[in-house]
């Protein structure tokens, strides 16, 4: 049997941010929680939408971390999340898998900018993500999810990992959007076939759920590489998906495009 001490969390992280519109416009805090390795910041934009600053302070994530976020957005309130870095998902214990759960609303009205930073994936790690996003009538979204395989400048290779990633997103309760992926083992060698990445390092998704997002459409083709695509898969909503080399240069493309969409109002901390 196990020791139970093996299969304790590491780490826990437990965050529960509502923010609503005041009578001016301006975006306010309406509640706050935060507990154990999880922390929220919000520095000052001078603009009436809120950002938020999601900060691990355990570091990283590795095997038998625990960490949930809670997020609602009211009608008439905009936000804009981030993260104070890339993530990092370590190598884990045998038999240890860490988690990480993000539920997400935005009212009818709302508007959320979901732009957490990479997440960058070390050899002999184990992680189980979700994130799921529900959107009332009317309620737009720009969501982006990056992740690294592995650090190129170090010439690192996923030659045994544990990685189950799913997304979410549904408009009242019925599906919008629903993405997974699954890394077993040997994922460099998975990578590599043509018809999976290429031997890509590194990935992006981003959905934008906008009245206007057709009209988008020609703009983010003509800046998009050629290692990405972007269609309309609904009447408002923009789906692109890309794959590079590396960190660096995924950022680098993604970086005018969430620009476009966000209506710079980009977070510094994705700056170059």
């Amino acid at each position: 049997m196990q020791d139970a001490a093996l299969v304790q969390p590491r780490a826990i992280g437990v965050g529960r941010l509502s923010v609503q519109a005041s009578t001016t416009g301006q975006t306010r805090i309406m509640d706050l929680r935060q507990s154990g390795s999880t922390k929220l910041v919000f520095p000052q934009t001078h603009r009436k939408d809120l950002e938020a600053i999601l900060v691990n302070t355990a570091g990283g994530i590795t095997g038998g971390d625990d960490f949930r976020l809670e997020l609602t957005v009211e009608p008439g309130a905009t936000l804009t999340l981030t993260t104070q870095a890339a993530e990092r998902a370590y190598r884990a214990q045998a038999g240890e898998v860490g988690h990480v759960s993000s539920r997400l609303t935005v009212r009818s009205g709302g508007c959320l900018n979901w732009l957490p930073q990479e997440l960058i994936l070390f050899d002999r790690c184990a992680l189980h993500r979700r994130l799921e996003i529900n959107l009332e009538p009317g309620a737009r979204l720009l969501m982006v999810e990056a992740i690294v395989f592995g650090r190129a400048a170090m010439n690192e290779t996923l030659n045994d990992i544990a990685f189950r990633d799913r997304i979410n997103i549904t408009r009242s309760g019925k599906p919008l959007y629903i993405d997974g992926m699954h890394l077993a083992g040997d994922a460099a060698a998975h990578l590599a076939r043509p018809a999976i990445a290429n031997a890509a390092g590194a990935m992006a998704s981003v959905v934008f759920a906008c009245p206007d997002a057709e009209a988008r459409l020609a703009l983010v083709r003509a800046a998009l590489p050629a290692t990405a695509g972007a269609s309309m898969i609904a009447d408002d909503l923009l789906v692109i998906r890309q794959l590079a080399a590396d960190s660096f240069e995924l950022r680098r493309d993604l970086m005018p495009i969430l620009e476009h969409l966000s209506r710079n109002t980009l977070p510094t901390s994705w700056r170059l």
